[in-house]
């Protein structure tokens, strides 16, 4: 019986006038919304133990083997680093330069360019600071060099492209050739810098100290320090102090 035929018997239940299968088709909705019934506290108990177990396993994994994986990838990392989650995504060549306090979600992809039309051997590179957080689904596309200063603050669904992964040119593309060297720049976040939620940082951006970027913003230039900048593109909205 295939995806079609069970869709024809579907529609022959719902739309079918007949007294038998109008019921038949009553019983099998209450087959599909069927619970069971139980006291409160029973639930509640179960749900405690649960969570205990769950939580448990999870610390085990992160402290003997989510953590250590991770560390092994990179090429120096602080004390007191929190993943959460299970084992971020790496890939392409990348190194990662990691601070102290730092806490980062295990649904975060960290991307090093592999594709260079020059023929240079150079590594990227990714430099995160001290006590920073990396939230879920964030994405770190490092082209050359991506800098993240201490104390910085990614909220979840965040992308800092420091390279595209295709060429302008549609023909070029269409061949499956790689981004172009003029395509790829470095992106620095100084201290305290604070990426809401879903914001896209582009290749060659600078974000200065404390600067605050609203959430669903697309930075494609230089923000100076100390001020909150929203919008597509992002610009400029007040100074903070």
């Amino acid at each position: 019986m295939n995806i079609l035929s069970l869709q024809a018997g579907k529609q022959w239940l719902k739309h079918n006038k007949h007294p038998g299968v109008q019921a038949l088709c009553r019983f099998i909705k209450k087959i599909r919304i069927a619970e069971m019934p139980l006291p409160r506290f029973p639930c509640q108990l179960l749900y405690f133990l649960h969570q205990t177990a769950t939580n448990g396993i999870a610390f085990l994994l992160r402290v003997f083997y989510w953590t250590p994986l991770f560390k092994s990838q990179l090429s120096r990392y602080g004390k007191s680093l929190y993943l959460y989650g299970g084992l971020p995504y790496l890939s392409g060549p990348l190194q990662i330069s990691l601070g102290h306090d730092c806490r980062i979600s295990a649904q975060t992809t960290f991307s090093g360019r592999t594709s260079q039309s020059t023929g240079q051997t150079r590594t990227p590179n990714l430099f995160i600071g001290n006590n920073c957080d990396i939230g879920w689904m964030t994405t770190i596309a490092v082209g050359r060099q991506v800098i993240i200063g201490n104390n910085v603050r990614i909220a979840g669904r965040t992308f800092l492209a420091g390279y595209p992964g295709h060429p302008v040119n549609a023909a070029l593309r269409a061949q499956g050739a790689p981004d172009t060297d003029d395509q790829v720049r470095d992106i620095v976040l100084e201290d305290d810098v604070w990426l809401a939620t879903g914001v896209s940082v582009m290749a060659g951006v600078r974000i200065g100290k404390g600067s605050i970027i609203a959430a669903g913003s697309v930075v494609t230039r230089d923000i100076p320090a100390g001020v909150l900048a929203a919008g597509v593109p992002a610009k400029v909205v007040k100074p903070l102090n």
